[in-house]
């Protein structure tokens, strides 16, 4: 572990394209676009750096001097990732060899040179394999780090990218909850309670926000089953107009909804007892 690194070592699971929902959703956040330093921190990347390397190429299609630094607490990680980005630089592989992205050893303090800070801090995966408890407190301490206006992603998602769920969290506390699905052959929208933040992973029970959010879900998406004949998408554009007309604080429209993705405001599902 690295010398004044706060947090501990995880399971470390990482594959590649895993995380490109989420990816696609940082790259319409406005801090990166308007950010005087685009920094983004890929906070915990696992054992091998190829999700950061991923995400600097997704980001710089909407910000082409968008720097990132991986940080990770597990030396050999690190030594991973940097043998990683020694045959990048070197060609032959599918990144950009002057691709603006290094990595660190580091935690929850996020240490960046220059006492720079981070526009946006990916933590995927990461805070799911620590106790309910101790997420406001990492939150309370990552949002430190972040420039103003910044945002701090937590998110967690299925072995290969197909469910993923996540909250925006800035220096105001969280702000939405966003969910998004593989459409072809979902069963029920619900799937992704298995996969929501550590914050929320526990409050899938009767009496919970969260847990009405996913009977509304999978209500609607059984009342919309006739369009499925026209295909999933559209079965699952009914779906968040519906949630919307019922009431449900939905962001965004019909670009997002057809990605599989549904976000609603933090409000709605925050839960029980939640205290920022």
């Amino acid at each position: 572990m690295a010398s004044g690194a706060i947090g501990t070592v995880t399971r470390g699971t990482t594959n590649t394209n895993r995380l490109r929902r989420v990816d696609r959703w940082i790259a319409t956040l406005p801090v990166l676009r308007r950010a005087a330093d685009p920094l983004v921190v890929d906070l915990g990347y696992g054992a091998s750096g190829v999700t950061a390397l991923e995400l600097h190429q997704r980001l710089a299609k909407a910000r082409q001097d968008v720097e990132v630094i991986g940080l990770e607490i597990e030396p050999g990680r690190v030594a991973t990732a940097r043998a990683q980005l020694a045959a990048v630089r070197a060609g032959g592989t599918g990144f950009a060899a002057d691709a603006r992205i290094g990595f660190a050893l580091g935690g929850f303090e996020v240490p960046l040179p220059g006492g720079r800070l981070a526009a946006v801090i990916r933590a995927s995966n990461v805070l799911r394999q620590y106790d309910e408890a101790e997420v406001v407190p990492a939150w309370r301490r990552l949002v430190t780090r972040l420039q103003p206006g910044g945002v701090l992603i937590d998110g967690t998602c299925d072995e290969i990218g197909r469910i993923s769920a996540w909250v925006d969290v800035t220096a105001d506390g969280p702000q939405h909850l966003s969910i998004s699905l593989r459409l072809a052959e979902l069963d029920a929208p619900s799937i992704v309670a298995e996969r929501l933040p550590k914050i929320l992973i526990h409050r899938n029970v009767p009496g919970e926000p969260v847990h009405r959010l996913m009977l509304d879900l999978d209500r609607l998406w059984r009342i919309h089953s006739p369009l499925a004949a026209y295909g999933p998408t559209q079965r699952w554009i009914a779906v968040a107009q519906g949630m919307r007309d019922a009431g449900w604080p939905v962001r965004g429209g019909r670009t997002r909804w057809r990605l599989g993705e549904l976000t609603v405001d933090w409000a709605a599902v925050e839960p029980r007892g939640f205290s920022w």
